[in-house]
């Protein structure tokens, strides 16, 4: 008899262990893990088929992550980033088929990267300004475009996000909602693209059942831990998320 999900033992090894990194990048928690999901599930199955599995499991991790910290997003924030993550999923859209989703993961990386020298090498002050808006266009752009290609828009968003100096929970609620938007608007093209089948959605409730322990573990230490480890943590799993990209990229 045919199941309709996955039964590879080998996927479910790399699933588990990327949708528990998704839930704990949802809490806020070392956000930046989150986007090594799908080149960690992508070790079994197409990226296509990576992507189109973590939908479902995406979406509930937004609702959580926002009933949880629904207190605490920056509205004017939200309201600046919303229509240009849009803008990078209509991109991410409309060259999805031409796109290698090898070379995106590369870009994705070296940018991750290249944030994190600059950071390390010209660290910022207590006095200094935040980026200017049109920077942060731009990277919340490439945010819904590396999303809508391989669920990775946390380090081009981190890019724009971290140097505003955002409370720990103001950081998570904010970026919740914001990923919230764009990945309601993603169902739509991924539906016109082929992308969602029975096979693949079957396989997402499977995998459902995990993404609270994984939320419920970043939320318990984003909550007491302070703000200068919580960063580090940020910028330890964008350095991963960084390496792992760039390796891909390459293989």
């Amino acid at each position: 008899m045919n199941l309709p999900f996955i039964t590879d033992p080998f996927f479910y090894a790399v699933a588990i262990p990327a949708v528990l990194m998704m839930g704990i990048s949802k809490s806020g928690f070392g956000s930046g893990f989150g986007s090594l999901a799908v080149p960690l599930m992508a070790l079994s199955v197409s990226v296509p088929q990576a992507v189109a599995i973590m939908m479902p499991i995406l979406i509930v991790l937004d609702v959580t992550g926002m009933a949880v910290f629904r207190a605490e997003v920056d509205k004017s924030l939200l309201k600046f980033m919303v229509p240009f993550g849009l803008l990078g999923t209509l991109l991410g859209t409309l060259s999805f088929k031409l796109l290698n989703a090898q070379a995106v993961a590369g870009i994705v990386g070296a940018l991750t990267l290249v944030f994190l020298a600059q950071r390390l090498v010209f660290p910022p002050q207590l006095d200094s300004a935040p980026p200017p808006r049109w920077w942060g266009a731009i990277l919340v752009s490439l945010s819904g475009f590396t999303s809508f290609i391989a669920h990775a828009g946390s380090p081009p968003l981190n890019a724009y996000v971290i140097p505003l100096k955002l409370r720990p929970v103001v950081y998570t609620a904010t970026l919740a909602y914001f990923f919230f938007f764009i990945n309601l608007a993603k169902w739509l093209p991924y539906a016109w693209l082929g992308l969602f089948d029975a096979v693949n959605f079957a396989t997402a409730l499977v995998l459902l059942p995990l993404t609270p322990m994984g939320v419920w573990i970043g939320i318990r230490i984003a909550k007491f831990i302070q703000p200068v480890h919580f960063y580090r943590v940020v910028y330890s799993g964008m350095f991963l998320t960084g390496c792992k990209l760039v390796w891909d990229a390459f293989k």
